[in-house]
């Protein structure tokens, strides 16, 4: 991710402002995912007790799902960062959206949930899964 890939990011992540998509690109934790030479979706970590990495996002556009893009951008992450010394991965994802179906055939396992019930971010569960590398 550089500086140049603001307004596609952006136009995706509305969870991110200025100063936290400058922190993505100084840090690296930010990734543009390409298919045949355009951006097609993004993905972004980051490093919990540094030393776990979590898959924040991770979203390709409509009309590039269901081609093997997501899955291949989730192998290249966790080869980066077993390259860089990690020995686990973690991601979560709510229990009512398709993504654990992905992550189930990547190798992932569940490892626990949240419950956020009575609270400003309330949502359905968000169930977190993990891999060893």
């Amino acid at each position: 991710m550089q500086m140049t890939d603001r307004d596609f990011v952006m136009g995706i992540d509305s969870h991110v402002n200025e100063l936290q998509y400058k922190n993505r690109v100084y840090t690296k934790t930010g990734y543009i995912i390409w298919e045949n030479g355009r951006r097609t979706g993004l993905l972004h970590y980051s490093v919990l007790w540094d030393n776990l990495p979590f898959l924040n996002l991770i979203y390709v556009a409509e009309p590039h799902r269901n081609q093997g893009i997501g899955s291949r951008a989730l192998k290249l992450w966790e080869e980066d960062m077993k390259a860089q010394g990690y020995k686990m991965v973690l991601l979560s994802t709510q229990v009512d959206e398709n993504a654990q179906h992905l992550y189930r055939k990547s190798g992932y396992i569940d490892c626990g949930a949240l419950l956020m019930n009575g609270t400003p971010f309330e949502q359905p569960m968000e169930m977190f899964m993990r891999k060893t590398l």
